[in-house]
């Protein structure tokens, strides 16, 4: 951010955040993978495991605030994310959705976090990998379920429709299942994480350079950090919905592949 607000000042302007800021160096060496993105995503997954082991340590018929936390954090996604979605078969999938919730809402929370200020999943390539996974997942299931040949067929040629119909329809199906579904589940946590990310940056060091210019500038910074307050709160709202959505829609996604027609 500095690096940014120093070359405005040289050049006599400010230079507004662009999507070079999310291309960070890295953190030592002249290594891609020891970057900030997959140094927190480690840092994540460290302290997801610290949480849940530390508050189920050691558990007690009347919870600690700990315990509490972890126990409400687990019984809404094993009873709204996997039970009331998936239905009877949802045991199974409650450790993967958990940990999809868990390793998506932390590094999205990352983005707003005092000194680390990067959501992870404004790096697209985290999200693809992640949808990947829900495509495996969903595909295994189904496939497992009715057999490669009928979960296949089915997705080409949708029971009850007229055959004329599915000149159009069986590419349609083609496309979602194997293409739309990854694509729009990855791209829509990216884009939401990279945009509510830009945007605090353009208000947050826009106040900042304001500061530096002459006195009628200097009155008006304070309403740039009061909006930059007012969107933190706004982006938090955000990055646990997009970690509730991503994480409902695979749970939908393993439902319909379980289902016997989908």
């Amino acid at each position: 951010m500095r690096d940014l607000l120093r070359s405005g000042a040289e050049g006599g302007g400010f230079v507004p955040p662009s999507s070079g800021d999310f291309e960070l160096p890295p953190i030592f060496g002249d290594n891609i993978y020891t970057t900030k993105p997959i140094a927190l995503v480690f840092l994540s997954v460290i302290l997801i495991s610290a949480f849940f082991i530390i508050s189920s340590r050691k558990a007690a018929v009347l919870p600690s605030k700990l315990q509490f936390a972890g126990e409400s954090v687990y019984t809404f996604v094993r009873n709204d994310l996997a039970k009331d979605v998936i239905g009877h078969d949802f045991l199974r999938f409650v450790p993967y959705l958990f940990t999809l919730f868990t390793f998506i809402l932390v590094n999205n929370l990352f983005g707003i976090i005092p000194l680390l200020q990067f959501p992870t999943m404004s790096r697209v390539s985290f999200p693809y990998i992640l949808a990947l996974t829900v495509y495996l997942v969903f595909h295994y299931v189904g496939i497992r379920k009715q057999g490669a040949i009928k979960y296949f067929k089915e997705i080409m040629f949708m029971p009850g429709v007229p055959k004329a119909a599915y000149i159009l329809i069986t590419p349609l199906e083609i496309l979602t299942f194997f293409l739309v579904r990854p694509l729009t589940l990855s791209l829509r946590l990216f884009a939401n994480m990279f945009a509510g990310h830009l945007l605090l940056l353009v208000f947050i060091l826009g106040g900042e350079h304001l500061l530096q210019g002459v006195i009628g500038l200097k009155l008006i910074s304070p309403f740039a950090f009061g909006i930059g307050i007012v969107l933190t709160f706004f982006e938090f709202m955000v990055q646990c919905l997009q970690a509730y959505i991503f994480t409902l829609l695979a749970a939908l996604y393993i439902a319909g592949a379980l289902a016997d027609e989908h």
